[in-house]
């Protein structure tokens, strides 16, 4: 469903990583553990234009894991998912394993 919207722009459709809330052994997390606001890059847009016309691309691509700000984004719905729609100047890095 995702793949219908491509984001204009320099805009970016991620989906937000919501952490576990057990572990793999059954124990309850509490949920003031320590979060990480992150997300996964579902669509890209095609980049911005600059004053001459020139294409700026976006820096990042399909299925990287982004740092998200805790303020910010638009949210999307769309089917039974949510999404949220960021700037590429929004976010604040790249996450790597």
């Amino acid at each position: 469903m995702a793949k219908r919207l491509i984001p204009s722009f320099n805009r970016i459709l991620v989906e937000k990583i919501i952490p576990p809330s057990k572990t793999n052994s059954g124990i309850l997390l509490p949920e003031k553990t320590a979060k990480l606001n992150s997300g996964k890059v579902v669509a890209v847009g095609p980049g911005a234009r600059d004053r001459d016309g020139n294409l700026i691309p976006v820096n990042l691509k399909e299925g990287d894991t982004v740092l998200l700000p805790e303020y910010g984004g638009t949210q999307v719905k769309l089917g039974e998912k949510e999404y949220h729609l960021y700037r590429d100047d929004d976010i604040l890095g790249t996450l790597h394993d």
